[in-house]
């Protein structure tokens, strides 16, 4: 997704660290955040940005050890709940009038059903990769009175 990750005007979040050669079949490979930090507590004040990108793992059931699950993480437990939490984080520090976009593929949910989960409809959104099965959606945080 990224076109440049070091881009001064981004900020990189993840819950964790995964230093380059960790990954045996993928030795160049790391995650290298500038924030380690959980996306369902997210360590910023109310309205702090104007946008965000919301990518979490969205394939259910995986191998906890396998090099998809490693590289992007799985759902795993309570998923919905952790998503669900996620989701209003994004909004919670998003500025009013603010812009989150979401990010899901669709290997093991239907983006339906996180649409419902959200309770709040995208006002537009995009079909990506060559299954289609790839969503972007974009919502807006509303202004406060």
């Amino acid at each position: 997704m990224w076109f440049n990750k070091n881009h001064p005007d981004a900020l990189y979040l993840d819950r964790r660290e995964v230093p380059v050669g960790t990954i045996e079949q993928q030795p160049g490979w790391c995650v290298a955040p500038d924030v380690v930090a959980d996306f369902t507590d997210l360590p910023f004040e109310d309205d702090t940005f104007f946008l965000v990108v919301f990518d979490p793992p969205h394939i259910e059931m995986m191998n906890p050890s396998g090099i998809i699950a490693q590289k992007y993480g799985a759902l795993l437990g309570d998923w919905r709940t952790e998503i669900r939490a996620g989701f209003d984080e994004c909004m919670r520090v998003l500025k009013p009038s603010g812009v989150l976009i979401f990010k899901w593929g669709e290997a093991s949910v239907p983006v339906s059903e996180l649409v419902e989960l959200f309770g709040v409809e995208p006002l537009f959104g995009h079909t990506t990769a060559k299954s289609g099965k790839t969503k972007w959606m974009t919502y807006m945080k509303e202004m406060t009175p």
